[in-house]
């Protein structure tokens, strides 16, 4: 049985409003008028007084703006002052805030919007088309969906908006545009009326999560190469670690007051054994040059039968990964923190990587799981189980291709805390980038002294996770990389 939804005999009505984070500030004695985005500020002093009065109101919540400007003439209309204003003066300043606009549409009963698009970039254009009723249409490939403040959240890397879904009519429209369909088929298949039914289709299709295909039943999205090479996740995850899209880092600072994280890990429970600290040669009686060392040809080594020494290994972490110093920084948008100086760049200089060390082969210290101290320079062991080990140890071996399990393991992790409050979405992308450059530092170093310290592609299957006891996701594993001496 379909649901009876009371909208049936209702039409709809387009609303406005703007972004949650969106201030507007004004004061009509003086003609100020600034609104303040997250795309900047916008110095509108001197509109009209329709314009103050429709941004007031549509800051409060989704308002028809025909309510606004309701009884002035369609070719004007005349503000307080006197003089005859035009609606496109106020389309003029919606355009200029595009980038804050949502638009919603909602139903004749004056209930809750049916959905609400929402911009994520800083000047989309929303242009809602009348789509056919035998029109093939169907969601984007790129489409995920997720719940969000007690409604349905459709989101695509491809799109422009973010599509808030605030009603159960709603949700049933775009549960039939999974497959591809028309209007008319949903119109027919749902008790609302086909024009609410079209309406909301082409608000979907202007907000860019649903596709209209041509006559040949073929969406211009499943032939267009730039997208064929993407996956859904692959394009979601580049697009949210480029920019603070959508409305997440709303959500997250409405929802939770951060407070930035130690800067260095509690140490864990478990032996300590310090490490080496050798005295570093000056910059001009190093043994090998930056050059040098980068214009030797790279290399797979083969996992030597001879191992590691402590004392080697110590010198490697202290070279590479060590804690130098700490003290206080500015961050470049305001703010202090506290920070570490290693050798290894990292943006802000939070330091947000973890190591882990599985030992196999390693003179002076005994097979186990440690975890790096880089303030103290010292390892502690956190994990004794012979299993773990030997599940670590041949995950790298068959990564590796070889025959022989590698001396060391290290295994690099991210506190997600660490970056998460300041850089939002984009913190996993850093953490991975950090990663590269502590990978570069290892390589360069250990090239230097005669070791190997060559990365290895890992698919973990939880191994990594169990063996090193993350707290998933606070802490997450991200790469790992073979310790050896060169043949």
């Amino acid at each position: 049985m379909q649901p009876e939804f009371r909208e049936a005999e209702m039409t709809t009505v387009r609303l406005w409003s703007l972004r949650q984070d969106a201030l507007v500030e004004m004061d009509q004695t003086s003609d100020s008028l600034v609104v303040v985005t997250t795309w900047g500020e916008f110095d509108l002093s001197g509109a009209d007084p329709m314009v103050y009065e429709s941004l007031r109101r549509m800051r409060l919540g989704p308002v028809s703006l025909h309510n606004v400007t309701s009884g002035t003439p369609s070719e004007g209309v005349v503000g307080d002052s006197g003089t005859d204003v035009s609606p496109a003066a106020l389309e003029k300043v919606l355009e200029q805030l595009s980038g804050s606009v949502v638009h919603s549409l909602g139903l004749s009963d004056g209930q809750a919007p049916l959905l609400s698009v929402i911009p994520v970039v800083d000047t989309p254009a929303f242009t809602p088309v009348t789509v056919a009723a035998s029109s093939p249409v169907r969601l984007s490939r790129f489409v995920s969906m997720r719940p969000s403040e007690g409604k349905l959240l459709l989101e695509s890397p491809t799109a422009q908006f973010a599509v808030a879904l605030e009603q159960p009519l709603a949700v049933q429209i775009v549960a039939a545009l999974t497959t591809r369909t028309s209007v008319g088929e949903i119109g027919t298949q749902s008790q609302a009326s086909a024009s609410v039914v079209a309406d909301v289709v082409t608000y979907l299709v202007a907000a860019g999560v649903v596709l209209v295909g041509n006559e040949d039943l073929v969406f211009a999205e499943d032939t267009d190469p730039a997208l064929r090479t993407w996956s859904h996740h692959e394009l979601s995850f580049h697009r949210k670690s480029r920019r603070r899209q959508g409305v997440a880092p709303v959500e997250l600072g409405a929802e939770h007051e951060v407070v930035p994280p130690p800067l260095v890990r509690p140490r864990p429970a478990g032996r300590s054994v310090p490490l080496h600290r050798p005295t570093l040669p000056s910059a001009t009686s190093a043994g090998d040059s930056l050059t040098g060392l980068l214009e030797t040809d790279h290399v797979c080594p083969e996992f030597s039968t001879t191992g590691l020494t402590s004392e080697a290994l110590g010198e490697l972490l202290f070279r590479a990964a060590r804690v130098r110093s700490i003290g206080p920084a500015h961050l470049p948008l305001g703010g202090t923190h506290e920070v570490s100086q290693r050798p290894y760049f990292n943006i802000a200089c939070f330091y947000e990587l973890e190591l882990y060390l599985c030992v196999n082969r390693c003179a002076g210290l005994d097979r186990g799981v440690y975890h790096y101290e880089p303030r103290e320079h010292a390892l502690t062991l956190i994990n004794e189980d012979d299993i773990d080990l030997e599940n670590m140890l041949d995950m790298a071996k068959a990564a590796a291709a070889s025959t022989l399990q590698p001396s060391v393991l290290l295994s690099v992790t991210a506190r997600m805390e660490l970056t998460a409050w300041w850089l939002d979405g984009a913190a996993y992308s850093t953490a991975l980038m950090h990663f590269g450059a502590l990978q570069q530092t290892l390589y360069l170093t250990a090239k230097s002294m005669g070791l190997s310290a060559h990365a290895v592609p890992v698919d973990d299957n939880d191994i990594v996770e169990r063996a090193l006891g993350l707290n998933w996701p606070a802490e997450i594993g991200i790469g790992e990389c073979v310790l050896d001496r060169l043949n």
